[in-house]
């Protein structure tokens, strides 16, 4: 490990986007010593912290001009994506076949359900593999932690207002989320298997909690962390819910819920680990770990 890190110190990273899990890689990256190339829309949103130690942002747009992509990731070696996968084909375009692409995908692409979220981690994973390039997305469940990803906190401040919580099918269906940390680890340890030459293919890859868990008893455990006794749970058929959502929509302080997020909330979501444990060395905190520091 002490040899991957010198490795690792010796050649810049070009993260594209700084924001929620970018912000916290490339915090992880910079207390390593290594040299971070931030990328992204505007710099103005990029953290002061970040900015007072990484070398200049480069300034590009996904979604614009290839060769404005081209020159932000000019003289690349590595690049780390945090933006949505359905960005990777302009990515693999913008850059040369020797530049290693590690990036977030997302679990979605397993949904029964799909939206335009979910295909467009499809296609990226698609271009990925296809490519040949050395590189691995990295899938993760749902993301809690402190730095951006608020969703674990929202549902707390939703907890507290309601006097009883209705969740279709009783909140029955199979949750795993992934601590922040754990999602910034997977990404530094994708990096360094790069970096090693031990990454020689293409791969994707599942990352998640430790275990699964019923939304019931994930929505129980985001109380007890917050410090209150969550209500009483009332099971709601689905079809019911969807039914009451033009309704619901108009109450002032609940969140907006799609007719697809109802449905994904009836799947289950639940992962086999160990090949993440395995190729990664990455071992997932508990959930009781991660929300005791998030509330803390």
């Amino acid at each position: 490990m002490q040899a991957g890190r010198a490795r690792l110190s010796a050649e810049a990273v070009h993260v594209i986007g700084a924001a929620k899990s970018g912000g916290a890689l490339c915090r992880a990256l910079l207390a390593r010593g290594i040299p971070v190339v931030p990328v992204l829309r505007n710099a103005a949103r990029l953290p002061a912290d970040i900015a007072a130690q990484s070398l200049p942002p480069r300034i590009a747009d996904l979604t614009g001009p290839e060769v404005v992509l081209r020159e932000a990731l000019a003289g690349a070696r590595y690049v780390i994506s945090t933006a949505h996968a359905s960005h990777i084909p302009a990515i693999l375009q913008a850059t040369a076949p020797e530049v290693v692409l590690i990036g977030l995908g997302s679990t979605r692409k397993f949904t029964r359900w799909p939206d335009a979220h979910g295909d467009g981690v499809k296609r990226g994973e698609t271009a990925l593999l296809a490519s040949g390039r050395m590189g691995m997305l990295l899938h993760p469940t749902m993301i809690y932690g402190p730095e951006g990803e608020d969703n674990v906190r929202r549902l707390a401040a939703l907890l507290r207002k309601l006097p009883v919580v209705p969740l279709p099918g009783g909140g029955r269906a199979m949750v795993q989320p992934i601590h922040q940390d754990d999602v910034t680890r997977c990404l530094m340890a994708a990096l360094t298997l790069a970096q090693s030459g031990a990454l020689t293919r293409p791969q994707s890859l599942v990352i998640a909690g430790p275990e699964p868990m019923t939304y019931r008893d994930f929505a129980k455990a985001v109380a007890h962390a917050a410090g209150f006794r969550m209500p009483p749970v009332v099971p709601i058929p689905a079809m019911l819910l969807m039914a009451a959502l033009p309704m619901l929509s108009l109450l002032p302080g609940l969140p907006k819920i799609s007719r697809g997020e109802l449905r994904r909330l009836l799947e289950d979501k639940a992962f086999d680990v160990s090949p993440m444990v395995n190729t990664l060395s990455v071992t997932p905190i508990s959930l009781e770990a991660g929300l005791r520091g998030l509330f803390k």
